[in-house]
Order: structure tokens, then sequence, then C-alpha cells
């Protein structure tokens, strides 16, 4: 079901602020970064070796990720495991006790599909799930 860790998500209020910790003194290399097409939110991929660290930033107040912020602060917000398909392991998610929060699943970082795993059944972790395809 789930291959391998994708990346960790840290929610931030600027993500060039964050990058002054993460690039330039703990010396991460930035991959890429996007603001999705459908959500007013930049993500920014830094290499961790074997996984990726997403510096998640929302863009507008009104964004749910701004009320974490303001309730929380900044952050690890959640992590991601890759799958072969986020459909297929979103069906078999309620034979495990488990639940996804989107139906369909969402657009995520360079055109892949994603989905959040309903944190109530993972001991109140958020877990996001993707795929290439």
């Amino acid at each position: 079901m789930f291959k391998s860790l994708d990346h960790l998500a840290i929610v931030v209020r600027n993500t060039d602020e964050a990058l002054k910790l993460y690039r330039d003194k703990l010396g991460l290399s930035v991959l890429f970064s996007e603001v999705l097409p459908d959500q007013p939110v930049r993500l920014t991929h830094l290499d961790m070796g074997n996984t990726h660290l997403q510096l998640v930033q929302p863009l507008t107040a009104d964004h749910p990720l701004q009320a974490w912020l303001d309730e929380h602060g900044e952050g690890l917000h959640h992590f991601c495991f890759l799958v072969d398909s986020v459909e297929e392991t979103a069906k078999e998610l309620p034979e495990k006790g488990m639940q996804s929060q989107d139906d369909p699943p969402r657009s995520g970082p360079n055109g892949r599909k994603a989905a959040f795993i309903d944190r109530t059944k993972t001991n109140n972790v958020l877990i996001e799930i993707t795929s290439e395809s």
C-alpha cells in the first residue's frame, strides 16, 4: 500500500524567511517551488537525500492553513507517503479503518494527485498520500 516516505511538510509564514534556515544554514537544496493552480498556497520542496522537506506557505488570510498557523504557529503539519495510485489506496482505506478526506483526490505539486487521511483514525497525525500518476 505505502511505498515510501515522500515528504515532511512544515507550515511557514514566509517561505523566503524559512529558506534562510533550511537552505542557507542547513544546506538543503531547493528542488522546486510552485503555487498550486487550485489553491492559494506556495509549496517549496527541498532535497533531504531520501525524501523532501516541503515548506507550505498559505497565501491568503482566509486559507485554512492560515488559521492553523494562527493557532499553532510554524511547524510540522503532516507527512506524506508515496503510493502507486491515490485513487486505489483511498478506496482501500475503509478496509483498514481509515477514510480519505479528499474524494476525488486534489491536485498536488508537480501535477501529482494527493489526498489526506482523516486524522481521527491516525492517532491525530495528518497523513497525506500521493502518486506520480
